[in-house]
């Protein structure tokens, strides 16, 4: 299945096909010249794919050399960044070749950013490996790095030339890494898609918190403040509530503490000076954009 992604001025494909992962190369000589190109990925998935990838894109008549980095978010930072830096420059890459992404949203966000400010630009790829990077970061342009003082605070919007999404490779993730994901597809199904909602609905359930985590307790949260208020219908936090209940998603956290949160809204990428942009929706399906001071905000931190 092949979605095109119509943006202007940077139009690009996603292609879905289960074992296309074996293909990358054919796929990617769709898109590119033969010529250098860097996978970048972590060393959890290098041991799984890059192996794989990297065959595929030889054969296809690509260069390839591989950099991985240690799995985790702490290590989306820009002593990483430097790191890559440095290993195009070993490898001789110039502003014709290209960076393929391998990985989650950590390995997307990280190689996106780096592949936008290489040469002040090359091109790159991704192919997204775990479910969130799948139907969310992977796609849109997003790439980011994290700093001392808030979450992706540097970073760019740089368009893929393309995205390869094997869902086959699923099956290597573990429970709670699925379970994240699903946290991302029930909010896109609740904003956008009350088709994807439906079919949520008939199917059977599936340290730090994650991001999809952290995305199905920002839902209940904000909607249950929000229903109070009179911006969204009566019911609806109990719908959200029970979908995330039903694929295992938490919906609450231990108590938080509100000025530390509060002091990390004012660094959210949504902010714009004193405002920060919330999504509320009116009905399942859809989705409205209302705009809050941060200091109506903390309204929406008391559980």
């Amino acid at each position: 299945m092949k979605i095109r992604i119509d943006i202007p001025h940077h139009p690009y494909d996603i292609q879905i096909e289960k074992g296309c992962l074996a293909q990358a190369g054919q796929w990617l000589r769709e898109l590119w010249q033969p010529q250098k190109v860097v996978i970048v990925t972590d060393n959890h998935v290098a041991s799984l794919y890059a192996e794989k990838v990297k065959l595929s894109l030889e054969d296809a008549g690509f260069q390839v050399a591989v950099f991985d980095f240690l799995e985790g978010e702490e290590r989306k930072n820009l002593t990483t960044v430097q790191k890559v830096y440095e290993f195009l420059v070993k490898q001789g890459l110039t502003r014709s070749d290209g960076i393929v992404a391998l990985g989650g949203g950590v390995v997307g966000d990280l190689a996106g950013f780096v592949a936008s400010t290489y040469m002040r630009g090359i091109h790159f790829v991704q192919i997204p490996t775990s479910l969130t990077a799948q139907v969310d970061s992977s796609i849109g342009g997003k790439t980011g790095v994290n700093t001392p003082f808030a979450k992706n605070m540097v970073g760019t919007f740089a368009q893929p030339d393309g995205v390869l999404i094997d869902p086959l490779v699923l099956e290597t993730l573990g429970k709670r890494e699925l379970i994240e994901g699903m946290g991302e597809v029930i909010k896109y199904g609740l904003i956008e898609d009350p088709e994807l909602w439906a079919l949520l609905t008939e199917l059977d359930g599936y340290g730090k918190v994650m991001h999809g985590e952290a995305v199905a307790m920002g839902m209940v949260q904000i909607s249950k403040v929000a229903e109070e208020k009179g911006l969204m219908p009566a019911g609806i936090t109990q719908s959200i509530t029970e979908m995330c209940q039903k694929f295992s998603l938490p919906i609450d956290y231990e108590s938080w503490d509100v000025d530390k949160l509060y002091q990390a809204l004012t660094h959210d990428k949504k902010a714009r000076g004193n405002t920060l942009k919330l999504v509320l929706v009116p009905e399942l399906g859809s989705a409205t954009i209302h705009s809050v001071s941060l200091e109506e905000m903390k309204d929406y931190l008391v559980k």
